[in-house]
């Protein structure tokens, strides 16, 4: 973690020093995209998923509030994966669902991963002033899905992915990748947290669906937050 900022730096004067200044702002748009496209997916998509249950986001992201920083500090999702797992075995659902969907999530439902992918694939095709037949996107699309799946939720992981994505389909030159480095720590952070927060809901929504989920249980624990939390720190001591 202390050297992370040195390495984001030298990505950043990498990128400037080989393609110039002027290349930040169109980075700059991409990161906005990204970032704005994930909250989207978060508090619309996964928002919803949870309102049909009756469950809010925003006491689930309040519960989970000190795992996202871990992920935000670290940029990986792997870091809080048992954190995340004692808590929502805590918040009422059962722990086989929990051991079984938490782990798997972590290769197999990589949200954010998959929208940095796809938005940055459609980035560099810009950049080369490409133009993607609808049988390329829909083959990008397919490949994509796959590749994905083989993402670690370590920080970096979904550079190498879009590497090998990009190999894979030989539309996109490769050296385009250069552009993205300088970015890609920053991006990094949301794809984390992205993820984490995806599979926090998919084993809520799991749950809930095969009658696993106490709902009395998770009602007091999102609405008594910091006794949880006392709990939690009393079975660590």
């Amino acid at each position: 973690m202390l050297l992370a900022p040195i390495g984001a730096f030298g990505g950043m004067a990498y990128t400037i020093g080989k393609y110039g200044i002027a290349t930040l702002l169109p980075l700059g748009k991409l990161m906005i995209t990204v970032y704005a496209t994930m909250a989207v997916f978060i508090f619309v998509v996964l928002g919803l998923i949870l309102r049909y249950y009756k469950i809010s986001l925003w006491k689930f992201l309040k519960y989970i509030r000190e795992e996202l920083l871990i992920v935000l500090g670290t940029s990986s999702s792997e870091a809080a994966l048992p954190s995340l797992m004692e808590k929502l075995e805590k918040m009422g659902c059962s722990k086989s669902v929990v051991g079984l969907v938490v782990p798997a999530g972590y290769s197999f439902n990589l949200d954010g991963t998959t929208i940095y992918l796809s938005m940055a694939v459609l980035f560099l095709a810009q950049v080369f002033n490409i133009h993607l037949e609808i049988g390329q996107i829909a083959t990008i699309i397919g490949i994509l899905m796959v590749t994905s799946k083989g993402a670690a939720g370590v920080t970096g992981s979904g550079f190498i992915v879009l590497a090998s994505t990009l190999t894979a389909v030989k539309v996109i030159p490769v050296e385009g990748l250069a552009l993205l480095l300088g970015v890609d720590r920053f991006m990094s952070e949301a794809r984390a947290i992205t993820n984490f927060i995806g599979n926090g809901v998919a084993t809520i929504w799991i749950s809930r669906n095969e009658n696993e989920l106490d709902m009395k249980k998770m009602e007091y624990a999102l609405d008594h937050v910091e006794e949880t939390e006392d709990i939690l720190i009393d079975n660590l001591d």
